[in-house]
């Protein structure tokens, strides 16, 4: 079924003027009004059937990396954006071709180089002639006009270049030469990066890092995992994975993701996660709480507590449960914040592995706290 957008609802890809994009993710204000905890049962239901079906066409597709496709399908319901880090040749690519397929979506690839411009990316201004000879400018898109956007190697463009996704991702549109076009949505970037190969690279910078909903370690498949893909590739044997939802089934989601129940003590888990991440905070207790302040140079943001909440509402929905529980904040809390917890010298020098010591954080914290 597909929903008919609103009337005054801005054309993806046109010129508009005024504020940000409203983000269907965003959860609704405190004063909405009352939720009908059967028909949100219903829909849990729903989106659990449907959750599962779309992980198992892109499963048919993928092999292997569940929890890689687990992390992206919440992002993209969540409505936010996945850095996937890995060597070459773990089916990145194909992870995105497979979900434009089931999802209905348009797909775009970038590969990201050092010579690699703004316009590159956004497009540009174009003098055209009409049909009476009159000169113009005409704006040509580029490829950040999609829906499913992978821009591989991310950290190889120079940060001018990088910094061209900042908008996109957070805000949903493009403003280039004092004119801002809507993307149509959902609208959800996959940036992969090479954890190897550094020569050459420019690393991300906090700000941007902090506009990814996850980072994802993709690992290398075992022994059986690597003999199916070997299996499959010199066989040829295609694989066409069936279209589950469409654009407008997603954002109905999303909106039912805005209803999903988060007690205040679920809420508060959340943000004491994200504080004892930092080292001057005092609320983590024990072993791990030491590491933090001994190898901790900075700690999350705030919108880190807005990702936990975010990615603990999709888990509860795809679970068939209207309301998000403390061990779906801590399943997503690596993810979450791996990339936005900056070690210090000494956890530098120690290789000190950031997942690890978030995972210590989840095992220690109390999940209430008076």
């Amino acid at each position: 079924m597909t929903d008919a957008p609103p009337p005054d609802a801005p054309v993806p890809g046109a010129p508009v003027s005024g504020g940000p994009v409203p983000d269907a993710s965003i959860p609704a204000p405190a004063a909405q009004a009352p939720v009908d905890q059967d028909k949100l049962r219903e829909e849990a239901a729903e989106f659990r059937v449907i959750f599962e079906r779309v992980r198992s066409e892109v499963g048919r597709v993928m092999v292997g990396q569940k929890d890689v496709i687990e992390a992206v399908l919440t992002a993209l319901f969540a409505g936010g954006n996945v850095l996937l880090e890995g060597v070459p040749g773990l089916g990145k690519t194909e992870l995105v071709k497979a979900l434009s397929k089931v999802l209905d979506l348009d797909f775009k690839r970038i590969q990201f180089t050092p010579d690699l411009m703004p316009a590159d990316i956004v497009g540009t201004q174009v003098m055209s002639a009409d049909e009476t000879g009159q000169y113009q400018f005409e704006f040509r898109q580029g490829p950040i006009f999609t829906q499913l956007l992978l821009a591989d190697e991310i950290n190889r463009a120079s940060p001018k270049t990088q910094s061209a996704l900042l908008e996109t991702m957070q805000e949903g549109s493009v403003t280039t030469s004092g004119t801002r076009y809507i993307l149509e949505q959902p609208f959800f970037v996959m940036a992969t990066q090479n954890p190897l190969e550094q020569e050459g690279t420019y690393p991300l910078p906090e700000a941007q890092l902090d506009r990814f909903l996850f980072k994802v370690n993709v690992p290398l498949p075992d022994r059986a995992e690597l003999n199916e893909i070997v299996a499959r590739t010199i066989l040829k044997q295609p694989i066409d994975p069936e279209q589950v939802l469409d654009s407008a089934a997603i954002l109905r989601h999303r909106r039912t993701l805005n209803n999903v129940v988060v007690t205040e003590a679920v809420r508060d888990y959340a943000v004491r996660l994200v504080l004892s991440t930092h080292p001057s905070a005092v609320l983590a207790q024990g072993e791990a709480g030491e590491a933090v302040t001994r190898y901790v140079k900075a700690g999350a943001s705030p919108r880190a507590a807005q990702s936990l909440i975010k990615a603990a509402r999709v888990r509860a929905l795809a679970e068939g449960r209207p309301h998000a529980a403390f061990e779906d904040v801590a399943h997503f809390a690596p993810a979450v914040l791996q990339h936005r917890v900056l070690l210090n010298y000494d956890g530098q020098a120690d290789d000190v592995s950031v997942p690890d010591l978030i995972a210590d954080l989840t095992k220690s914290l109390p999940e209430r706290q008076a």
